[in-house]
């Protein structure tokens, strides 16, 4: 097994020093159900093409997507006795991503340069998790509650989105939106104003506790609101392109883990999976509709944004109080080494 090195991928739409900075990180690039034991499937992480494909054990292998014979991507053939079988020569490899048969030459000496470069896999909330070089620890995204059984677990489908990565994020941590992007979902035009909160910096990104009278209830269901209640939404970054959102509700907690893979410099998969502890026995699909919803509107305008590339120079645009969060998360992605120009 040949392991990952700091390669970067051909026709690469990062800068070098933007791309290293960013590989050692964990994303989520396929839904676990999409892995199976018959069919490779294909993706994409920071312009990496990538093969991943799951053995009878139930283990995952996540490698470059390219049979090094003839150049021809993996994900096209298939997965046959733990084996995966290049479509063009029928070239066989093992789980460690040896090359273990051409069929071409049975009985010649496979050339040892005939092995996969493999990546390290993690599955956790029904998601892949890839990261492209492994240089040391990193800190891994946390949702604990995904696994308490008190909870319910709920995956909507992913977003494509034509946006780079940070401005997702940075549009996910943004509080002073909801009463005119939401406005049709759950914010009210009629209450606009940010109170002020603290955001509390973290070693592996920060903390932002948001508090105010802005209602997380869709509007048909605002009549639930009881009187003077303040709702609290916790914030929590994971650099560069994690952050969970937890907010509390009069009867019970939600939790939406807000997971990025910036697949290239401005295109995003977007994962969000979902667990909450209350209406446990509510229809789920009201829930993934109204998800759906919100971020069809946060995609909208996300992808309008420009300049495309999220300015790390916080002199590049205007800021206000109610943008803490987007301030510190701008300064954090500095902090990692990505250029003034980051383009993901």
């Amino acid at each position: 097994m040949m392991l990952a090195t700091e390669e970067l991928p051909r026709n690469c739409t990062f800068s070098t020093s933007d791309w290293k900075a960013l590989a050692p990180f964990w994303y989520p690039v396929a839904f676990s159900q999409e892995v199976t034991t018959k069919e490779p499937f294909a993706a994409r992480l920071l312009d990496q093409r990538l093969v991943l494909y799951r053995l009878s054990n139930g283990d995952l292998v996540v490698a470059r997507d390219i049979c090094l014979h003839r150049g021809v991507p993996l994900s096209l053939g298939w997965v046959e006795n733990d084996e995966l079988i290049c479509k063009y020569h029928g070239v066989r490899y093992n789980k460690q991503g040896q090359c273990i048969c051409i069929p071409a030459e049975p009985n010649a000496a496979v050339p040892s340069r005939l092995k996969l470069t493999t990546y390290p896999v993690i599955e956790r909330y029904g998601l892949v998790w890839v990261r492209l070089v492994d240089n040391g620890p990193v800190h891994f995204p946390e949702m604990k509650e995904w696994d308490d059984p008190d909870y319910i677990q709920v995956i909507p489908n992913s977003v494509e989105m034509n946006a780079a990565a940070g401005r997702q994020i940075e549009g996910f941590l943004d509080v002073s939106h909801f009463a005119f992007i939401h406005s049709a979902s759950f914010g009210e035009r009629s209450n606009p104003e940010v109170p002020d909160y603290p955001v509390e910096r973290l070693p592996h990104g920060f903390r932002a506790d948001y508090i105010s009278t802005v209602s997380n209830y869709p509007h048909s269901m605002k009549h639930l609101n009881p009187p003077g209640f303040l709702w609290r939404r916790l914030f929590e970054v994971w650099l560069p392109f994690t952050a969970k959102l937890s907010v509390f509700f009069p009867n019970g907690q939600l939790h939406i883990l807000n997971a990025a893979c910036p697949v290239s410099a401005r295109k995003t998969r977007l994962f969000v999976p979902i667990c909450r502890n209350f209406d446990k026995d509510a229809p789920l699909q009201d829930t993934l509709d109204f998800n759906h919803q919100v971020f069809a509107e946060d995609q909208a305008i996300v992808e309008e944004q420009y300049p495309e590339d999220l300015p790390i120079n916080l002199q590049d645009e205007v800021h206000i109080a109610g943008d803490k969060s987007s301030i510190t998360y701008r300064k954090g992605l500095a902090a990692l080494g990505l250029g003034r120009s980051f383009t993901a």
